[in-house]
């Protein structure tokens, strides 16, 4: 089974499709759980607002990344609004990136 190290490198690939800003540096991933006896990784997320349609459009690039990971045998993308995603979860590199100081 993989790491959280090994699941957060995968994230940090992922782009938002609307901001181009990884998951990992936007802030939206809560918690990774890593079930070793069932091979299952379950990864708790929000989105940047409440009516974001493109869930599916983040969902499916996470379960085909750390899906590929060796021991990997099924990936849980749970979506949650709470708390509530602000800028502040977000990575200092993200804010960079997007000019917000």
């Amino acid at each position: 089974m993989p790491t959280k190290q090994q699941i957060e490198d995968i994230l940090k690939t992922i782009p938002d499709p609307e901001i181009g800003v990884s998951l990992w540096d936007l802030g939206l991933i809560y918690d990774i759980f890593i079930d070793k006896k069932l091979g299952k990784v379950t990864i708790s997320m929000t989105l940047t607002t409440v009516g974001c349609p493109l869930f599916d459009l983040i969902a499916t690039p996470i379960r085909e990344g750390v899906g590929k990971l060796k021991g990997v045998k099924e990936v849980d993308v749970q979506l949650t609004f709470e708390p509530p995603w602000s800028t502040e979860r977000m990575t200092q590199a993200a804010k960079d990136q997007l000019g917000i100081f």
